[in-house]
Parts: structure tokens; C-alpha cells; sequence
């Protein structure tokens, strides 16, 4: 967050205050609008409207929320929560440190000292995606007003990108709870020029980092605004004094591995992140993102930026910064996610529902100017719905046969890994194609488990990973004793499934159980996932 400039040639008794700002017109009211007979009533009004969508937020994101298992990421972080808790069950296959901070899974131990446990587990992330809905209000309301803060509010109730995100155990909808929060911060520092307001600035920004700490380029996103930003004060007194908080808050990671002894594992997988293989093409995010957050709240947003071009101040600018400094960074990093620009939905909704207020009506037709209320009432209903339906079908569609990670739940995972924890013998070896099913495995069936596709190069797989170096000698050796074939883990990787398939056939493979999802169109089950029996 650190920004230079030069010193502010502001008198001494006006020193703190910004310059004054070009109010927009979307928040311009009356200055008796306080001391109006119906302004508590109004305040009622805007809080019970955002009840009401807080309580949809929350249905979408429950609804069928233990349909599915777990998928990769989030057994993984269960297993770190678990393992941080004292789970007997976990400590051995997952070690509390691996590649993130633990502020979340520390938020999680709680709910995971004994037993399997996946649905608490999502309850909290829902909570904190029903939270970030509730931030978004005043958010909007302290940039531009009521309306804007509730619309911004329903949108992102509603957006699938968010609703699939904050279904699972993952880090992001918790990160993006505190970037609403930083992002809130600075709003209210920028008004009011207050240094509480940047210090909680930093402190809200050190919080979101030790969530996840690909979120600190969202310090890019403040650097930015700064520098874009002419009639705000480059406050470099003030950020030198909330650097400081910013990195005490964040040093809890580090400082807690080296104390643990686990230093090198945060080293390890930053060596990692910085020479491994891209996963994903280029248009990656330009395929799924845009459906995803919905392709009129993009519409509108580029729209309202247009039509309102003449209202333009310090606020877009802002929104503008959240949005474009993540989206260019992890457009230019090689490894992408379904998730990672998770950050940029709430000033994508929040520029939205200025759009949707700011719209103008046509002028030339009194009778539709007369209604404007209503017709823009009714394009954000449209909008809404727009949203609504295919974040509906997302959270009732449990089966498939592809899956895109940070999407949800992998389906057959949780019964194939049960399925291994009941009818094996403890101590049992478990391979797969990859490590996504190998941590799904030792999840629900607390078995030790190898990828195959994991490269015994250390440049060439993620730290966290242990490889079996020669997969032919351990089945040979009879230390490997079953084999988990499942199609997700095909479809990403042919050359991977063939020879874990070759393996089976060499070493008498028998199938012992298969987990099956419907098929399209009334067509026959589809095996997803299928458990060998080898032996050599």
C-alpha cells in the first residue's frame, strides 16, 4: 500500500481533510433529508428489503449443501483444520502447514476435533459468503446510496460466480469477505481523510493476505487508485504508518512456521508456484468467469460507466482499481483457477447496480419518464433472474461427469472414500491417477494415498505432495494395494489414466466397487469412479 508523493501544501488547520470531491448525482440528497418525517421509516424500509435478501443469499448457498462430497481443495483444508484441531482421524495424512496461511482453518478447528466432519464445515463458508452479501450494502450506500448498496447487495445474493464458491471449504469466500471490508476501509478513509480509517485500511488488507495470500495484489489495487486519483492526497505519512499494521497482521504466517519448523514449506512452494507448468489456456477466464458472474451484470456495468460517463468520480476509479489489477495479474500468471477472481464480483455488482439505478429514462416519452422507478425496478428484477435461474440449476445439478476445479463437490468422492474406510484393512495403499482423487481418498477413507501423475522432480509438483517414485516396484512389492480410476482425473490427464489402467490389467486388477452418476437424457449410469483390487 505503499504510495509516494509529495507533501500536501494544505493549510495546517485544514491538514486530514481531502480535497473536496465533485459529489456524484446518484447520492445527492436534500441536506434536511435526515430530519424528514419518513427518513426512519425509509431506513426500515432499506433494512428489511436487505433481510429479506440476506435470507435468499442464504437459501441459494444452503440449499443441497451436503449433496456432495468434498473435492480436492476443500479435504485439504478440512484435513489442515482437523489436523490443527488434534483429529486423530487426520494428523497423519494431513500436516496442519502446506502452502497457505491457516487463518481460515483456524477459524474452522473448532468444528473438526473428532469424527468425519464436511458439512459444518460449508455452513461457515456460507456464513461468510451471507456476510459478504451484508457488506455489500454499505459498501454501495457509502459510495453512491441506498439503492445502489441494496441492488449491489441482490446481485451478488444471486451470482452463480459467488453462490458455487461459497458452497465449498475453500479460502476464497472468506478472502473476499475481508477484501469487501478493506475496500470499505478506504472508502470511508478517502471521505473522511481519517487515520483510523487507514489504519483499518491496512489491518483489513493484512487479514485478507492471511487468508490467502494471492490476495495481496489487491495492495496493487490500492496503489493504483491512489496514483489515478488527483483529488485524493497521496497520504505517504499515513502509509508509512499503516505498513506497519499490515504487516504485523500478515507476519503471523511466517512466524508461525518458522516456529513450527516448517519454514522450508513455505519456501518450497513458492519455488513451486514460480516454474510450474501452466494449467489452464489463456482464455481460461474469459470462458468461464463472465457466464459465471453473468453477462448482463457485465453488461450493465461497462453500461452504466457509459451512460453516466458525465457523473464519473473518484468512486469508479476505485472500483475500477479492485477490478482490474487482479484480473491482469492472474490473466498473466500461468496458473489459473475457477475461483481466483473471486474479488473483482463485488465492485463488478456494486458498478452494476449504479448502472441499473443511474439508467436514464427516454426523455421524449413523458409517459415512460413518468415510470422510470418502475422500468428500472423492472431491469433489475430481469437482471436478478437472469442470475437466479442458473445459480439455481448449479446447486441442484449433483451429477456430472466433468468437473472444472473450485466448482464443487466431486460426485462419487465422499461414497468411494467411505466405501475404502469400511471394507479394507487399515494400513491399506491406495493409488490414483492424480492427487486431487489421492486427497479425496484419504479424506473420507483415511487411507495413505499416491497420485500418479505426481513427478518425483520437486520443480515439477506441488511441495505438499509425496510421489511414488516407481509405482511398477511398489505394486510389485505389494505395497500398494488398490487402485482408484475416476474420470474427472481422465479427462485432464489421458496419458496419466492409460497408465494407471496398464497397471491394473499387468497386476490383476479386480474391480471391487464403482460409483456411477446418471447419464444425460435418461441414459444409462455413467462409472465415475472405479476401485481395483491388485495384487501382483
Amino acid at each position: 500500500m505503499s504510495v509516494t508523493g509529495a507533501p500536501s501544501a494544505t493549510p495546517p488547520e485544514q491538514r486530514g481533510a481531502t480535497r473536496p470531491l465533485p459529489p456524484s448525482d446518484v447520492d445527492a440528497v436534500p441536506a434536511d433529508a435526515a430530519t424528514r418525517p419518513d427518513a426512519a421509516r425509509r431506513r426500515w424500509t432499506a433494512l428489511g428489503v436487505l433481510a429479506a435478501i440476506a435470507a435468499l443469499a442464504t437459501v441459494v448457498r444452503a440449499w443441497q449443501l451436503d449433496a456432495l462430497g468434498f473435492n480436492s481443495d476443500e479435504a485439504v483444508y478440512a484435513g489442515q483444520a482437523a489436523s490443527l484441531a488434534g483429529n486423530p482421524r487426520y494428523a497423519e495424512l494431513f500436516p496442519v502447514f502446506r502452502a497457505h496461511p491457516m487463518l481460515f482453518q483456524a477459524l474452522l478447528s473448532p468444528f473438526f476435533r473428532t469424527g468425519e466432519v464436511d458439512l459444518a464445515g460449508r455452513v461457515v463458508v456460507v456464513a461468510f459468503g451471507v456476510a459478504t452479501v451484508l457488506a455489500v450494502y454499505p459498501l454501495g450506500a457509502r459510495l453512491y446510496d441506498r439503492r445502489v448498496g441494496l441492488v449491489a447487495a441482490l446481485l451478488l445474493a444471486v451470482m452463480p460466480y459467488h453462490v458455487l464458491v461459497t458452497r465449498q471449504v475453500l479460502l476464497d469466500g472468506p478472502m473476499v469477505f475481508f477484501a469487501t471490508l478493506t475496500l470499505y476501509c478506504l472508502a470511508r478513509f478517502v471521505q473522511g481523510q481519517r487515520l483510523g480509517w487507514y489504519l483499518a485500511t491496512g489491518g483489513m488488507l493484512g487479514l485478507t493476505m492471511l487468508t490467502k495470500e494471492t490476495s495481496v495484489v489487491l495492495a496493487g489495487s490500492v496503489y493504483a487508485f491512489l496514483a489515478l486519483t488527483p483529488m485524493v492526497r497521496r497520504p505517504v505519512r499515513l502509509t508509512l504508518a499503516t505498513l506497519p499494521v499490515v504487516v504485523a497482521v500478515f507476519a503471523v504466517h511466517p512466524v508461525s512456521q518458522a516456529l513450527a519448523g516448517r519454514s522450508s514449506t513455505g519456501r518450497n512452494y513458492l519455488v513451486w508456484q514460480l516454474f510450474r507448468r501452466p494449467n489452464h489456456p489463456m482464455g481460461f477466464y474469459l470462458e468461464n468467469v463472465p457466464t459465471a458472474a453473468g453477462l448482463l451484470v457485465v453488461a450493465v456495468a461497462l453500461g452504466g460507466l457509459w451512460w453516466a460517463h458525465r457523473r464519473r468520480s473518484w468512486r469508479e476509479t476505485l472500483l475500477l482499481s479492485w477490478i482490474a489489477v487482479p484480473v491482469v495479474f492472474f490473466q498473466l500468471w500461468p496458473v489459473k483457477g475457477f475461483q481466483y477472481l473471486l474479488p473483482v464480483a463485488v465492485p463488478l455488482v456494486v458498478l452494476a447496480a449504479r448502472g441499473l439505478v443511474t439508467l436514464p429514462a427516454p426523455g421524449r416519452l413523458p409517459a415512460l419518464a413518468r415510470r422510470a422507478s418502475a422500468l428500472r425496478l423492472a431491469l433489475v428484477a430481469v437482471v436478478a433472474v437472469s442470475l437466479l435461474v442458473p445459480a439455481w440449476n448449479a446447486v441442484n445439478h449433483a451429477g456430472r461427469t466433468t468437473f472444472l476445479a473450485g466448482s464443487g463437490g466431486v460426485p462419487g468422492g465422499r461414497e468411494a472414500g467411505r466405501w475404502l474406510a469400511a471394507h479394507t484393512p487399515e494400513g491399506s495403499v491406495v493409488l490414483t491417477v492424480g492427487p486431487s482423487m489421492a486427497n479425496i481418498v484419504r479424506y473420507y477413507g483415511s487411507r495413505q494415498s499416491y497420485g500418479l501423475s505426481v513427478s518425483p522432480n520437486p520443480l515439477h509438483r506441488n511441495p505438499s505432495y509425496t510421489p511414488l517414485v516407481n509405482p511398477d516396484a511398489s505394486l510389485r512389492a505389494n505395497d500398494v494395494h488398490y487402485v482408484v480410476w475416476d474420470s474427472f482425473s481422465a479427462g485432464r490427464s489421458e496419458y496419466f489414466s492409460e497408465r494407471l489402467l496398464t497397471l491394473v490389467r499387468r497386476y490383476h486388477g479386480r474391480v471391487v466397487h464403482t460409483e456411477y452418476v446418471d447419464g444425460s437424457d435418461g441414459a444409462a449410469p455413467v462409472p465415475v469412479i472405479i476401485i481395483y483390487e491388485v495384487r501382483p
